[in-house]
């Protein structure tokens, strides 16, 4: 049984729907979970649920990450904080993976920070589970990462690859780059680098090229890779579409007594299509890159969402991702040495393309992060503008060069 730390008071509903999930997560006897956060509130929720004798405890939070915090000021300030606290866990070896529905851009700044990124990699990114005409497919990144350079790309091919492989049971997984048109000579300079470097170098899954927006959800590709930009806009709008339609549906169906008879009929296969487009039968989305298992909930989560987000964590974490992912990175070191060896006679020794590094503020990383796991547009480069704006891109280029070198944090 996998221990799970969970920020217990980052949510919109904190820590209600925390404890109702853990509660719930617990009941199934495959997770023990540790609620981090105001400890005589949460004992209350605990005591009002019936959770004596459930593998859950209690641990201590005196501050709290809110959505309007600065991620890495946060994270490196509020150190009593429960989301700070739940990634202490893990990194101290309590815990096997950490789940939160606060601020994404601060579990983006403990992800790189207090877990650390895995080997190789450059930045983490989000990735998510969309359901297709056939089958469930990865999308990444989610947010992580608006603006990028081929190496975040194609990294995130190997990421989304070794997802798809380990816990979407494909053996050898269909990925493609998302782009305007199927045609080479279409897309941007980002798009057209990353395809470029994926075609021409080997790789240990099947490159399938270029992918259109329609194709997304056709069920073709287990995997779709793209910036944290336009991975969100896609994200956003499929949300829309999705509700939209839903209440299109509804308002027909209702509008007549023969079609509130229709309804009645195709109640279960209503219920059946909520099911497979429901965000919280997933619950949250991965931190993909970390060197333990994160998991990001939307800030407004409701108890089944962190019930199943706290379940897969522990899935994850049986499944030992981050280390199926460092052996991935580690076989793909000539992918991301022809990336960095792009980048360097471009003038980016980081990795060419037009994903520029500067631009990306602090102050916006903050508030990004407010639309949860499809919406933090927080980065490494992002973390960077604190107080003392000189320190923090010291410790930002410091933890760059080297992944695992120590934070004062």
């Amino acid at each position: 049984m996998k221990t799970i730390a969970l920020d217990a008071m980052g949510g919109d509903h904190a820590p209600v729907v925390e404890v109702e999930g853990a509660v719930a997560a617990a009941r199934t006897g495959l997770v023990r979970v540790l609620l981090v956060g105001d400890e005589a509130r949460l004992r209350r929720e605990l005591a009002a649920r019936g959770s004596a004798g459930l593998p859950i405890e209690v641990r201590a939070a005196s501050d709290v990450i809110t959505m309007h915090d600065h991620p890495g000021q946060a994270v490196r300030r509020k150190r009593q904080a429960s989301m700070r606290i739940a990634a202490d866990l893990v990194a101290g070896g309590e815990a096997d993976a950490v789940v939160s529905a606060g601020n994404s851009g601060a579990m983006m700044a403990c992800a790189l920070f207090v877990l650390k990124r895995v080997p190789q990699l450059d930045r983490p990114g989000i990735a998510i589970t969309v359901p297709t005409k056939r089958q469930q497919a990865v999308l990444l990144d989610m947010g992580a990462n608006v603006e990028c350079r081929p190496l975040n790309l194609v990294q995130y091919a190997v990421l989304g690859a070794t997802y798809a492989r380990h816990v979407l049971g494909r053996a050898q997984p269909k990925v493609g780059v998302l782009s305007n048109g199927s045609e080479e000579h279409k897309g941007t300079e980002l798009t057209r680098e990353s395809h470029r470097l994926l075609r021409e170098n080997p790789v240990g899954f099947d490159y399938v090229g270029y992918v259109e927006g329609r194709d997304v959800f056709s069920g073709n590709v287990d995997v779709v890779v793209c910036d944290g930009f336009s991975g969100n806009l896609v994200l956003k709008v499929s949300e829309g579409v999705a509700d939209a339609i839903a209440a299109i549906a509804k308002e027909t169906l209702t509008a007549t007594w023969t079609g509130k008879l229709l309804s009645l009929a195709l109640l279960p296969a209503f219920r059946q299509l909520k099911r497979r487009i429901d965000y919280a039968e997933w619950g949250g989305a991965p931190l993909l890159g970390v060197r333990a298992t994160a998991m990001i909930c939307h800030g407004g989560s409701n108890a089944k969402a962190i019930k199943n987000a706290l379940l897969a964590a522990g899935r994850h974490a049986d499944l030992n991702l981050p280390g199926a992912i460092g052996d991935a990175m580690d076989a793909h070191r000539p992918l991301f040495t022809a990336a960095r060896g792009q980048g360097a006679s471009s003038g980016d020794p980081g990795g060419g393309g037009t994903g520029s590094r500067q631009g990306q503020q602090g102050d916006d990383a903050s508030q990004d992060s407010r639309s949860g796991a499809g919406g933090s547009r927080a980065c490494a480069d992002q973390l960077r503008a604190g107080e003392d704006g000189r320190h923090d891109g010291r410790m930002d280029r410091r933890a760059h060069r080297d992944p695992s070198a120590a934070h004062p944090c």
